[in-house]
């Protein structure tokens, strides 16, 4: 299965470097995972291409229009001819909004997000988005407790968490399988390689042995296990 991410963001160009390097690359090089990155502005319907308008009933700031959002997610879900050139059916398409009101995202939540054909993520800015586009979307995820300029940072994370566990892009699937956080309150065991010895520091003699069922039993008791996570 290939998956297929768009993100909606009003500043498209900050995703090029990140998108463009590592593990991600080698996905859409595979094309294992096909990464579009849209303008919300392409949607809008005025010469000054404005996304974002004064909230009712006053107050700071400016707020994003569910309006323009609504037509960029209804272009790219292809219900209407102006994407239909890159049509995903509607039934297969996820829509996250990264939010920091949202629910903490995790290991699992990445998992259970990978499995998807299609994931739309939006990315909020300014001081905040027009509730009505929390209750489109499918979910909304928070990358944790503290507040951002917008919601390309939290959606860069997203896209590299996601990508990484597509079957074929790691060198071996394996290496997904028994990370940090791949269970709830699962830590990785501690890793080492050469050289042996280094400022009077050994790499643990078990490692060393080359008895797999000896290593199997140290990694195993030297991963963390947080009780109640």
């Amino acid at each position: 299965m290939q998956m297929r991410i768009d993100v909606l963001s009003i500043f498209p160009h900050m995703f090029g470097s990140p998108f463009s390097e590592s593990i991600v690359k080698r996905a859409t090089d595979k094309q294992l995972v096909t990464i579009n990155v849209h303008d919300l502005r392409d949607w809008t319907t005025d010469a000054h291409k404005t996304v974002d308008d004064r909230p009712y009933g006053g107050g700071p700031g400016m707020v994003m229009r569910v309006d323009v959002i609504d037509r960029a997610i209804e272009d790219i879900k292809g219900e209407t001819p102006a994407y239909a050139k890159a049509s995903v059916g509607k039934q297969n398409s996820k829509i996250i909004l990264l939010s920091a009101k949202g629910e903490r995202y995790t290991q699992q939540k990445a998992q259970e997000l990978s499995k998807n054909e299609h994931v739309i993520l939006i990315c909020g800015h300014y001081e905040g988005i027009d509730h009505r586009v929390y209750e489109m979307a499918d979910e909304v995820i928070s990358i944790g407790d503290y507040i951002l300029t917008g919601g390309e940072l939290p959606a860069m994370i997203v896209v590299d968490s996601l990508v990484r566990l597509l079957r074929g892009v790691l060198g071996d699937d394996a290496s997904s399988a028994d990370e940090s956080h791949s269970h709830p309150g699962y830590i990785e065991y501690p890793q080492f390689t050469r050289p042996e010895e280094y400022k009077g520091k050994k790499v643990p003699e078990v490692l060393l042995s080359g008895d797999h069922a000896k290593v199997a039993d140290w990694r195993k008791k030297n991963a963390v296990s947080v009780k109640g996570e």
